[in-house]
């Protein structure tokens, strides 16, 4: 019986997946209106395709070379032979859940531009559909590629549940790793053209954003699809089967290898899936709805998708776990409850319904420099709160599950818990991207006023949706490098001499301190990296974009039109050449520290990265979600409008902003969980081959 449990899984992969492309379907058949639209839409689209073959050649070069590192550990004995082959799918799983995400997002932004020519509901229903698809394709391969592994371990090896989720475990690192170099690339990407694209056309040249006559304006549509859409995509993959297999693993170690145990994470993520499905038939709004209508519109599907997970919860853990372990249901519970009380702190203060955001645009009175300190303050201050979610949330689900191993199995179930409804989650979030692009085909193009006033509030609405989704992501993203940080010390225990290695894992311990000074810092290295690399990019499209304006005649008048695919080609060769660093630091450091620190060592650096990395990630992308909200609610007509100089403060603000949310922050909690996978992939290694 208990090996039939996880048929479910396969199940509910099935079902996402179907919807998905029922789903896509239905969004393929709106009309992408005019030719110009349509032209438009196949430029961003091409753009997009072209960026995605490039670095997936580079990305493949990357995972030859560490496939064949892992394949020579494996010959030597320091793995099993399945953990090569189990990192390849994880990234294999990973790209094409970004990869299907963009198609149908590039495919959607003309569609929604037409829609919104016929009401506001119409263009939320088209987007938030091409979101849909984004999110049930994660879900649903995540899924998939967790049955097949189980199914070919389990009843092709016939190895036991210990070494099942052993395995199953190491695939995270290929999907963690894709994530990054998604993440990173699109990020520098989408950023830099961002940060081009307004520098030079919004604060020098006076005109609008999304203005045809602007170079970089083109680029700025690829980049929001390879960097929130195609980016987004593959981190929130990694997210979700990282919690789902620390979950299985944690629960086998605290069972003794119980099946039930590891079946639990994998039935509740299934039936996450049908919550989710029943809570997008919810979302809809009416003709002139205010930014507190579209939030509900959008909050309703959400909420009801988590309240519905949380009932059938409590008789799921109750049949899986039995009566005796029934009070772990509470660490589902607190890990839903942490993840929309971290979504609403998200949205007091990002979104300019509320006070900071208000208060961060009366700070652009002053000058760019007034806005840009208040925004590194209310990010500051933004982090306290998740804090203590996240604080509240690991005691409750630690102690209600009997504490000890059980109580690390309590907590990986909360971070279950958060991500069970992922599939209506990232839907909020991969609209926004689309929206975006709407605007930007809807100015282009110049359609009717009222068409740009409701693609403007479907992209506004989306800045708080992406901000509240990457606070999502990054509360998930600690519970889950918590409970791979205890992962990671069962595996060294379960390999000979490990146990007397980890012994002692005391701060008085010199390579624990050491190792946490190491990971505290790790975080601000990779986003001065990351940051540093937009500034390079932005440079290089700033100069282009500048050039343009200059030599070619007629283009400011509208007489000529500019060279759009030279700034793409800038923005897709310099984000492919800066993403490889930061993404071969994330695996380097775990191991060095590992060799020269030992075990003990990693379990500091370990911990110090997901402290650090939490709250930086928390303050970059609150920062940049406020100032990108501040500037819109500027243009809605307070402070001057557009064109004053509030409104060009406030550019200079979010111009800041963007590669501390979009690049940075949510690239910083796909590193604090590859730190983790990559120590739990070469734990023999560093077991045999330690200096100390």
């Amino acid at each position: 019986m208990d090996n039939y449990l996880i048929l479910f899984t396969f199940i509910g992969s099935v079902i996402a997946l179907l919807f998905a492309i029922f789903t896509a379907k239905k969004v393929l058949k709106f009309s992408e209106g005019t030719d110009k639209m349509k032209k438009i839409s196949k430029s961003i689209r091409m753009g997009a395709n072209a960026f995605l073959k490039r670095q997936y050649i580079i990305v493949a070069i990357f995972f030859s070379v560490l496939f064949v590192i892992l394949s020579v550990m494996a010959i030597l004995g320091l793995l099993t032979p399945y953990v090569p082959f189990a990192f390849i799918t994880g990234g294999f799983f990973s790209a094409l859940s970004g990869f299907v995400g963009m198609k149908i997002a590039t495919a959607s932004n003309a569609r929604t531009a037409n829609a919104c020519r016929e009401g506001l509901n119409r263009g939320l229903r088209v987007a938030f559909s091409a979101g849909s698809v984004m999110g049930f394709t994660v879900v649903g391969l995540g899924l998939l590629d967790i049955s097949i592994w189980f199914f070919l371990l389990k009843y092709v090896f016939n190895l036991s549940p210990t070494d099942i989720t052993s395995a199953m475990l190491t695939f995270g690192m290929g999907a963690s790793s894709m994530a990054l170099f998604a993440r990173v690339g699109g990020g520098i990407f989408t950023k830099a053209a961002d940060v081009g694209a307004d520098l030079v056309g919004k604060v020098e040249a006076g005109i609008p954003e999304d203005d045809p006559r602007n170079p970089a304006v083109i680029a700025d549509n690829v980049g929001d699809n390879v960097g929130d859409v195609a980016g987004m995509g593959a981190d929130l993959y990694e997210s979700y089967v990282g919690s789902i297999l620390s979950a299985s693993a944690l629960g086998v170690a605290a069972f003794g290898g119980s099946m039930k145990a590891m079946a639990l994470p994998l039935i509740l993520a299934s039936l996450g899936i049908v919550c989710s499905i029943i809570g997008t038939f919810l979302v809809r709004t009416k003709e002139g709805a205010s930014q507190k209508d579209l939030l509900k519109a959008l909050s309703k599907g959400t909420n009801f998708s988590a309240i519905l997970i949380a009932v059938i919860a409590l008789p799921l853990v109750y049949f899986i776990l039995g009566k005796e372990n029934w009070t772990m249901y509470f660490a589902i519970l607190a890990g839903l409850f942490a993840g929309v009380f971290i979504g609403q702190a998200t949205e007091y203060f990002t979104s300019d319904t509320y006070k900071p955001t208000r208060k961060l645009s009366d700070s652009s009175e002053t000058g760019s420099a007034t806005i840009i300190i208040s925004g590194l303050s209310l990010g500051m201050l933004s982090t306290a709160l998740p804090i203590v979610i996240v604080s509240v949330c690991v005691l409750v689900s630690y102690f209600v599950s009997g504490g000890g191993a059980m109580g690390l199995y309590g907590i990986s179930l909360a971070a279950v818990g958060m991500l069970s409804t992922l599939g209506i989650t990232l839907a909020t979030d991969a609209y926004g991207p689309v929206a975006d692009n709407a605007g930007g085909i809807a100015e282009m193009t110049g359609l009717e006023k009222e068409v740009r006033q409701r693609t403007d509030a479907l992209d506004s609405l989306g800045n708080t949706t992406a901000a509240t989704g990457k606070g999502f992501a990054i509360g998930s993203a600690a519970l889950t490098a918590l409970a791979l940080m205890a992962s990671y010390i069962d595996k060294v225990k379960s390999i000979p001499g490990g146990a007397e290695k980890i012994a002692d894992l005391s701060l008085m311990n010199p390579t624990v301190l050491i190792g946490l000074f190491i990971g505290a810092c790790l975080p601000f290295v990779f986003a001065a990296l990351t940051m540093e690399s937009v500034g390079k990019a932005a440079q290089s499209v700033v100069k282009e974009v500048r050039r343009q304006f200059r030599e070619i005649t007629g283009l400011m008048d509208g007489k000529a039109d500019p060279d759009y695919a030279k700034c793409v080609d800038l923005c897709t060769k310099a984000s492919l050449k800066e993403m490889v660093l930061p993404t071969v630091v994330a695996i380097v450091v775990p191991v060095a520290v590992g060799i020269v620190l030992g075990c003990t060592g990693v379990v500091g650096m370990l911990a110090g990265a997901t402290a650090t990395g939490f709250l930086m990630a928390v303050f970059m992308s609150n920062s940049g979600g406020a100032w990108d909200n501040a500037k819109k609610y500027i243009e809605s007509g307070t402070h001057g409008g557009k064109g004053s100089s509030c409104h060009k403060a406030a550019v200079v603000g979010d111009t800041v902003g963007d590669p501390f949310k979009d690049t940075s922050g949510p690239s910083i909690n796909i590193l604090i969980k590859l730190l983790s996978m990559v120590s739990i992939v070469f734990a023999a290694l560093v077991i045999n081959f330690s200096i100390l």
